[in-house]
């Protein structure tokens, strides 16, 4: 008899994402990170999910692992506790430590898919508070989160459309910040992108490798499990690509797009 799977209830909260490009002296301490997980944040309060992740050659999408860049994606019950952690010593380890580093505190407004067996859901007014109407306005950016867990056995097949969707991202009109991530090498990765606006991201997603690449992630199903999160940033502050993102005012940064960029083959994106 064939035994379903066990799924988790839905998660909800706020979404908080760091990306870190290590100094070259610090890059143990970084290694060190992904080998703890988890397992250093059990306690923070209101964290409902913490991944450590790696990442490609350059940040980008890639069989080459980077000696420096690596991402921590968490997810919060409460605005208010997303805040309190990016101002804590666990992420000023982070800053002190990296090159450029970037951290974004995101709304979820649609979710599809699961990752680890759990959906996830749109975040809630409770969980945004009474201030939420503050923080986005028309200028705010948009994101994209995409994670698959790949087929061993179809691994290889899906690599093969790595490189045309890469470099199509890379040259995408509004794609503003990109980065490939990885649970594990090959089999369990992970994309983050940030758009000036739907618009951009949707424009991108019907056209050219992408496109191309989704058909065959659907046709010849390379996922086992799948996850695509749309999200509006509420606050992002840091440095990425010699670039700099202010919190506050939630400034897009103008310049053209992103050069470190990944493929995202999530086959239902829109």
């Amino acid at each position: 008899m064939e035994v379903s799977p066990a799924f988790h209830d839905p998660l909800s909260g706020v979404v908080v994402v760091l990306l870190a490009d290590f100094l070259r002296q610090h890059q143990g301490w970084g290694w060190l990170r992904l080998v703890a997980g988890a397992s250093p944040y059990k306690e923070v309060p209101g964290l409902t999910m913490a991944k450590v992740m790696g990442s490609g050659h350059g940040g980008g999408f890639s069989l080459r692992p980077s000696a420096t860049h690596q991402g921590l994606i968490c997810t919060f019950t409460h605005l208010d506790l997303a805040q309190k952690f990016l101002d804590s010593p666990a992420v000023q380890a982070y800053r002190s430590r990296a090159r450029e580093c970037w951290t974004g505190v995101m709304s979820v407004q649609s979710a599809r898919g699961h990752w680890d067996k759990q959906a996830w859901q749109a975040s809630s007014p409770e969980a945004l508070g009474p201030s939420r109407g503050d923080a986005v306005d028309g200028t705010a950016p948009f994101a994209v989160l995409t994670r698959a867990s790949i087929v061993p056995s179809k691994a290889m097949a899906f690599w093969r459309y790595a490189p045309a969707a890469q470099a199509d991202l890379s040259n995408a009109p509004g794609c503003l910040l990109a980065m490939g991530l990885g649970e594990a090498p090959l089999v369990r990765q992970c994309t983050f992108s940030l758009w000036q606006d739907t618009a951009a991201m949707l424009q991108y997603a019907h056209q050219g490798a992408h496109q191309v690449a989704s058909a065959a992630a659907y046709k010849h199903q390379f996922f086992s499990e799948s996850l695509f999160v749309r999200m509006r940033v509420l606050q992002m502050a840091g440095v990425w690509l010699g670039r700099d993102y202010e919190s506050p005012a939630l400034r897009v940064p103008q310049a053209s797009p992103a050069v470190l960029s990944t493929p995202t083959l999530e086959p239902s994106h829109v």
